[in-house]
């Protein structure tokens, strides 16, 4: 029963960390450093756990204000600064961090690591009698994350290469706040109980869907003008 419940917690995240690996075709990763980073990724859920703890002991808002605090800070801002803490620290002054989709898949890399164990933790221990929770976090969840993650490593990405420090700071906040404003919207959406508001959920996953997979996109064709650049000077 419980290598069952494992397996589904750890499915998703690895099958996205899978199809970003492959999609980083031009200029692949060392894996070393990937898992590095998903470990380090899962490692700051311990941190993030307490830090919420405080936020939320913190909590003076009545009703709605209350939900949107806990959305936006206890759990978007954390969680996003922490993610997002792994690549500055680890990664972005890597010489491995040499084109933008880098920026998005290591923040990917990441945000999984976290997702990981946020999963486990709901799926093998908090709500093991309902197999349903493992289902609902696979295709809303962790997905999730990694979408998050996409909307912070293309800031991150602009900010390593940007063209002087002014606006490089300009992005590393964008880096944060962006993600953590897409983080806090999901969550509040869904923590409110508001039917009105309940069925703007579905068109609001799509736009993020939709939009971070655009940015993706943008970067993976620069990935590989950069490719067939660098082959051409070599011939």
């Amino acid at each position: 029963m419980i290598t069952r419940l494992f397996i589904i917690a750890l499915t998703p995240a690895f099958s996205i960390a899978f199809g970003v690996y492959l999609s980083d075709r031009y200029d692949r990763e060392p894996p070393s450093l990937l898992f590095k980073t998903f470990v380090f990724g899962a490692l700051v859920v311990l941190p993030t756990v307490a830090f919420e703890k405080i936020f939320v002991m913190l909590n003076i808002f009545p009703g709605l204000l209350g939900i949107a605090y806990v959305a936006f800070v206890v759990a978007g801002f954390t969680e996003e600064y922490f993610k997002r803490l792994v690549v500055l620290k680890f990664i972005y002054n890597n010489k491995h961090f040499d084109e933008k989709l880098d920026g998005i898949v290591y923040s990917i890399f990441s945000a999984l690591g976290f997702a990981t164990i946020e999963n486990i933790m709901y799926v093998v221990f908090r709500f093991s009698y309902n197999p349903y929770v493992g289902i609902y976090r696979g295709v809303l969840s962790v997905p999730a994350h990694a979408i998050f993650a996409v909307t912070m490593g293309y800031y991150l990405s602009l900010a390593k290469f940007s063209n002087n420090k002014k606006e490089e700071k300009y992005f590393l906040k964008k880096s944060l706040y962006m993600p953590v404003i897409l983080h806090g919207v999901f969550d509040f959406i869904l923590m409110a109980k508001i039917p009105a508001l309940a069925g703007l959920f579905i068109p609001y996953v799509l736009y993020l869907w939709w939009s971070n997979q655009k940015k993706l996109n943008h970067y993976i064709h620069e990935s590989k003008i950069r490719f067939d650049r660098l082959n051409d000077e070599n011939e």
